[in-house]
């Protein structure tokens, strides 16, 4: 999307945001949730945006409420309320950095007399009362920060709200490297370490592993395979996991791993569950779109990061064909690639 686009989408959603929160003052009760196997962006987003509205307003009952949780971004104080149906039944349900309602965790969300959107995928399947969707923006977080800069004058923000924020932002660009990143998202960062966020804090939480952990990445790299035009792969198998000791988000991770190869802009990791016969995949590029990859096998997200979902290596075999195709197509009509 062109810059002068977006210009003319921030001015057209100036007036969403407005509606938005409008509805928040309108409600006593405020429920956020967000999508299941949360990462930073999901994690940093709610929590981010309850700390807001907390401070902002503080005679209004809010609460983070879900059905998963992440060890990993434990270091964000998670919400973990668990409430009863009729609970539900005068809130407001905010869903943030979920793309359909599928992927919502809290599955009760339907229970709640109206429902707000706030999200950066392609909307492909729109729901919600009122919706504020910007699929350029890098982040949930980068959206709820501009929320906040928006209505300044009503809303208030500390510290921990901007830690979450930013560690958000941080994880869903890849440390800033993704094609997402524009000037606003620098200056959402910028903004956010202006009010109070330990850096090297963050970075120790997001970085540091067990020291055992890295014998699961020397594992990939030695057993990751690469495909004729340039896809790097990967099957995490119930067994590798078993054997290292994963957690559900260190065997995703492994699809970074692969990301500085030459020659290969896509990477994808495909992870076993260890209950079912689901396989879960995680597709990564540069330069090329591998939404449209994803999008055929019960998965979307963005143009260079997605998920899907396949349930044999008859589907895994399938997959890594039309990748290595798109990935042959690419090359052979671009040159600026590396």
């Amino acid at each position: 999307m062109d810059k002068e686009t977006i210009e003319q989408m921030k001015q057209k959603n100036f007036e969403v945001k407005k509606q938005i929160l409008e509805k928040i003052k309108s409600y006593d009760k405020l429920i956020i949730g967000r999508h299941f196997r949360p990462d930073g962006d999901a994690v940093g987003s709610t929590n981010g945006l309850a700390q807001i509205l907390k401070l902002s307003f503080p005679e209004k009952d809010i609460h983070v409420v879900n059905e998963d949780y992440s060890d990993y971004l434990a270091f964000l104080d998670d919400d973990k309320s668990v409430f009863p149906d009729e609970y539900y039944a005068d809130a407001l349900f905010i869903a943030v950095d979920t793309g359909t309602v599928e992927r919502l965790s809290n599955k009760k969300y339907c229970l709640a007399k109206e429902i707000v959107k706030i999200d950066h995928h392609v909307d492909d399947k729109p729901y919600g009362d009122i919706f504020w969707v910007e699929d350029w923006r890098s982040s949930a977080c980068e959206m709820i920060f501009d929320f906040y800069e928006t209505f300044k004058d009503e809303l208030k923000i500390d510290a921990y709200a901007a830690k979450c924020l930013y560690a958000g932002i941080n994880t869903d660009t890849g440390r800033f490297r993704f094609s997402s990143v524009n000037g606003d998202t620098l200056r959402a960062a910028a903004g956010l370490l202006d009010i109070g966020v330990d850096l090297e804090y963050i970075q120790a939480c997001l970085d540091l592993q067990d020291y055992d952990y890295y014998k699961f990445e020397a594992r990939v790299l030695t057993d990751m395979k690469i495909t004729e035009n340039g896809v790097a792969y990967i099957i995490v198998t119930r067994e590798m996991q078993k054997e290292y000791g994963l957690t559900n988000e260190q065997a995703s991770n492994s699809v970074s791993y692969m990301g500085s190869i030459k020659g290969c802009i896509a990477w994808i990791a495909f992870i076993e569950n260890p209950f079912n016969d689901e396989i879960r995949v995680r597709l990564r590029s540069r330069f090329m779109p591998i939404i449209g990859i994803a999008s055929q096998f019960r998965g979307g997200g963005h143009d260079n990061a997605a998920g899907a979902t396949v349930y044999n290596h008859d589907e895994i075999n399938d997959l890594l064909a039309k990748a290595d195709e798109a990935v042959k197509t690419f090359k052979a009509e671009n040159n600026d690639w590396m």
